[in-house]
């Protein structure tokens, strides 16, 4: 390979909104510009990012999917005759997270984020690190096309290491290795920014610490090449929490059942339901067309978004909350969680831009997520 060396860096939940007013390596990085996400959270978004497809084509969005048929969780149907209290707990969900990750192959995300006794009807589409060669079924990403061209690269994530490792570890391998290409997904901010990315003294430290460590990994990086150059980007944005909705608790008032009736799963911004009686349809629908706080996503703008699944995996109706609201508890946290901000809104929310910066201008407009594989693939050249 005889380009430049690259450093491509995701930080996860970094926002265009929250560099507002901020300096965050503009020194550095004098190529900036806000990033279109998708609907959806991490699951669907960086995916699209890696293979510059939408979620649609490559097929990864939310992390439950509607799987009866191939469901890891099959033999669970033999247990339908358990109380619920005996399969719902928290010491039966360890236990079934720990299985589907050690056991089922589920990867080591897997989370039992839905009740154990609607396990056997999802299956889970992230079974494997999506920052090595083979992560997306879909689509190539770049690590497939890295490989395939014969490029040497090294990609780091929260499987193996925590941010600061990351940092440390890029830094030794830019100085010591052979690798030309450099991949860090840093995902910790996410997490701060969920509890306190209302907090100006957080985000400021939090900031200023990861603009150090990225400064050190690029200042390495210009010393053996001094064509180096660095991209950052993110999968979204950061939306402020302002308010709560029970909209779980309005569904299970209307006395339907589940699996036998409907099916839903609950993801913090968004509830996706499957119907298996008219009556359950009609009463659960109506119900959503009157959300105060949100609204039904219909299929022409399901397409639009590029998360129109034909076979519909991923729900036949799709709620969305607006911007600023959080459902009062979902699959993936409880009713005790109450979080400063969060992810998942629609794009046109302007919080849940993410943002492209880089030292070098990009040979084709960035605007989406999509956009980004261009600029990594840039690197196989």
């Amino acid at each position: 390979m005889s380009g430049p060396l690259h450093v491509f860096v995701l930080v996860d939940a970094l926002g265009w909104r929250l560099l507002e007013g901020r300096d965050f390596l503009e020194d550095l990085l004098p190529h900036r510009q806000p990033l279109r996400t998708v609907l959806g959270y991490s699951s669907g978004a960086i995916p699209t990012l890696l293979t510059g497809r939408p979620p649609a084509e490559h097929g990864h969005w939310n992390l439950f999917y509607y799987d009866p048929a191939r469901s890891p969780f099959r033999w669970l149907r033999h247990l339908g005759f358990l109380p619920e209290a005996v399969l719902d707990n928290r010491l039966a969900r360890r236990l079934l997270k720990e299985a589907g990750r050690r056991a089922l192959g589920l990867g080591p995300l897997f989370d039992c984020a839905v009740a154990p006794s609607l396990l056997p009807w999802f299956n889970w589409i992230e079974k494997r690190s999506l920052y090595e060669p083979g992560g997306v079924d879909g689509a190539p990403t770049i690590f497939d096309q890295l490989a395939a061209a014969g490029v040497p690269f090294r990609s780091y994530s929260y499987h193996a290491f925590s941010d600061a490792e990351i940092l440390r570890r890029a830094c030794e391998d830019v100085r010591g290795s052979k690798a030309r290409v450099f991949f860090l997904y840093l995902s910790e901010l996410d997490h701060a920014l969920h509890r306190h990315c209302q907090d100006r003294e957080v985000v400021d430290g939090r900031l200023a610490w990861y603009a150090e460590g990225l400064r050190a990994v690029f200042d390495a990086a210009r010393v053996r090449d001094a064509a180096a150059n660095l991209s950052i980007f993110s999968d979204h944005g950061m939306t402020p929490v302002r308010r709560h909705y029970d909209l779980g608790g309005a569904v299970e008032a209307l006395g339907f059942r589940t699996p036998d009736d409907y099916l839903a799963v609950y993801d913090s911004t968004m509830a996706r339901f499957w119907f298996f009686d008219d009556h359950a349809r009609q009463a659960i629908t109506t119900l959503l067309a009157s959300l105060p706080c949100g609204r039904v996503v219909d299929d022409a703008e399901l397409e639009g978004l590029g998360i129109l699944f034909p076979d519909r995996r991923y729900g036949e109706v799709i709620a969305l909350l607006d911007p600023g609201w959080l459902l009062a508890s979902s699959g993936f946290n409880g009713r005790r969680w109450r979080p400063a901000g969060m992810h998942g809104y629609h794009p046109d929310d302007p919080d849940s831009d993410g943002v492209f910066l880089a030292s070098e201008p990009p040979a084709a407009p960035v605007r989406s997520l999509a956009d980004v594989h261009a600029c990594l693939s840039e690197a196989t050249s």
